[in-house]
C-alpha cells in the first residue's frame, strides 16, 4: 500500500514542483485588492520594448487607495477612477490628462496607453507584469513600486 500512495503522489508532486511561479493567477480573477498599491512601469507596448527618450518620462501606472489610478502617459500625466468589470477587464473610467504638446515616438506612446486605459481591456496579472490587452494595444507594465 505504501508503495503505491508513492508512485501515486510522486507525479503530482513533481508536477507541483515544476511550477515557475509567474502567474500570480492561473484561473482566478484580478480583484482591486491585488491591484492597490503597486506602482507600474509600462516596459513594453505590442511586444516591443520601449526605449525613454529624453523628451519623454517613462510610463507609469499608479494605482492607489479605492481603486484611484494616475501615471504617466508618455507625455502627459493622467489620472481617474480605476474600474474592475465581471468579465476581468481593466479601465480608468473619465480619464482626464495635462495637455502638453508632444511629438514623435512619445506622441505614439501616449496614444497606445491613453487609449487602452480609457476603454475595457483584458487584464492579466503575473508576480512582476501587468498586461492590459485593449482592441488595438497590448501594454506591458512591470512592477516598480516606490521605496521609502
Amino acid at each position: 500500500m505504501k508503495k503505491l500512495l508513492v508512485a501515486v503522489s510522486l507525479p503530482v508532486l513533481m508536477a507541483a514542483c515544476a511550477s515557475n511561479g509567474d502567474n500570480l493567477m492561473a484561473d482566478a480573477q484580478v480583484s482591486a485588492d491585488m491591484l492597490q498599491h503597486h506602482n507600474w512601469q509600462l516596459t513594453q507596448v505590442d511586444g516591443k520594448d520601449i526605449a525613454t527618450l529624453e523628451e519623454m518620462e517613462a510610463p507609469r501606472l499608479e494605482i492607489g487607495e479605492k481603486m484611484t489610478a494616475n501615471g504617466n502617459a508618455g507625455c502627459n500625466n493622467f489620472f481617474g477612477q480605476g474600474e474592475l468589470n465581471a468579465e476581468g477587464q481593466f479601465r480608468i473610467e473619465k480619464m482626464g490628462m495635462t495637455m502638453k504638446m508632444c511629438m514623435g515616438d512619445a506622441m505614439t506612446t501616449e496614444q497606445a496607453v491613453s487609449s487602452t486605459l480609457s476603454t475595457w481591456s483584458d487584464i492579466t496579472l503575473t508576480k512582476e507584469n501587468l498586461i492590459l490587452k485593449g482592441q488595438d494595444h497590448e501594454l506591458t507594465f512591470t512592477l516598480r513600486d516606490w521605496v521609502n
